[in-house]
């Protein structure tokens, strides 16, 4: 089977980019595949992520302006050439399916294309953010532009979710849920010992890294021997805003931003507890991945990923911005060893049902629904 993902980019460090490659690889180990993963914007990058070299990489030289909006004229402009190569290379290269990953300008002509090859669109952010822009969109230009958006699910012969929370925010009938497969599955469980606190994202506001030094400064006094580390990289102003808020907090002793890692597995392994303030989350794959390490988890009860993921078996949900329950949470667990060793070996056991062989089983019926269809 020739299968095609659409992307814009695989250098920069992202869940969609790590999702891809982890997926991509597997199909390609199997020779009856052929696998392409066509780019806008790779720019002769090397991928942040290891890739299986039968995998073909076409780079769609693009190149939108990323600071920018993709209504702005610059971005605009881009957009007939973008439309004319993507529908040259799947003429050339016939795939018996396309999943488009990221959420660009592609999602909205790519069903329009080539119409005999099935298309799936696969989502990796909750529609919940666009809950309030719909009751009272600020403009007529969003009121029917999402109206427009909505219409271009329907011609998906697939769209693909990640929870079945967010599948009431679709209007079209043809949502799939699919989640994420895990990443890795260490041998090894954290032993639960260290006095450490882990986070591991973008760092970006919707992460919520600003809501969680908040909470630390609340309980950093009652148990200044714990710590908190905070993995990953993001814009320096963003960053640097982060650190001036430790260093105003005097938290500089306890809390750390550890930049970008390669290894997050042997970061979580160390660790005792996993923490999430995000703003919303659709299936964030790093509690997946903390709880294959044997990590409990305390996160807000964000829409919608968490709550999919994390039960009280396995760690902690918190009223959604609820500082005084998640700091009080926190002491508690800090005390609670047995607690914590409990919720740990029952994350372990969640998470062995999202290894990739349970989760590509599901793409590959899939690939192999729509393919049918369309025959």
């Amino acid at each position: 089977m020739k299968i095609v993902f659409f992307i814009d980019q695989v250098y920069l460090h992202g869940g969609i980019e790590r999702v891809l490659s982890i997926k991509a690889n597997y199909l390609a180990n199997n020779p009856a595949n052929e696998v392409y993963i066509l780019t806008t914007e790779q720019q002769n990058n090397t991928p942040c992520y290891p890739f299986n070299t039968t995998i073909t990489f076409i780079d769609l030289n693009i190149n939108y302006v990323r600071d920018k909006s993709y209504f702005h004229p610059t971005n605009l402009g881009k957009l007939p050439r973008h439309i004319k190569k993507t529908k040259q290379h799947l003429k050339k290269i016939k795939p018996d399916v396309v999943v488009v990953c990221s959420h660009s300008t592609d999602t909205y002509f790519m069903p329009f294309l080539v119409k005999r090859i099935p298309k799936i669109k696969e989502f990796h952010y909750s529609k919940s953010i666009e809950v309030e822009k719909r009751k009272n969109p600020k403009s007529s230009f969003k009121k029917y532009f999402l109206k427009f958006a909505d219409y271009v699910e329907t011609k998906y012969d697939s769209l693909v979710v990640l929870n079945k929370d967010e599948q009431a925010y679709y209007t079209s009938n043809n949502t799939v849920v699919i989640p994420n497969p895990l990443t890795f599955y260490p041998e090894t469980k954290a032993s639960l010992q260290n006095k450490i606190v882990i986070a591991a994202g973008r760092i970006a506001p919707v992460k919520g890294f600003d809501l969680l030094i908040d909470i630390w400064a609340k309980i950093a006094n009652s148990r200044p021997d714990w710590q908190l580390h905070i993995y990953g990289d993001g814009p320096a102003p963003y960053v640097q805003q982060l650190q001036q808020q430790i260093d105003a907090k005097n938290l500089n002793k306890v809390v750390f931003l550890k930049g970008v890692t390669t290894n997050i597995k042997e970061k979580m392994l160390g660790a005792s507890l996993y923490a999430m303030t995000s703003h919303n989350e659709c299936f964030p794959l790093v509690l997946l991945e903390a709880q294959a390490c044997g990590l409990p988890i305390i996160a807000y009860d964000s829409p919608h990923g968490p709550r999919n993921i994390v039960s009280k078996k396995t760690g902690v949900l918190v009223p959604h911005y609820n500082e005084e329950a998640f700091s009080k949470n926190l002491l508690q667990l800090f005390k609670d060893q047995e607690r914590l060793q409990h919720m740990g070996a029952l994350a372990v056991q969640n998470a062995q049902n999202y290894t990739i062989e349970k989760v590509m089983m599901q793409w590959m019926q899939l690939f192999k629904n729509i393919v049918t269809k369309k025959l």
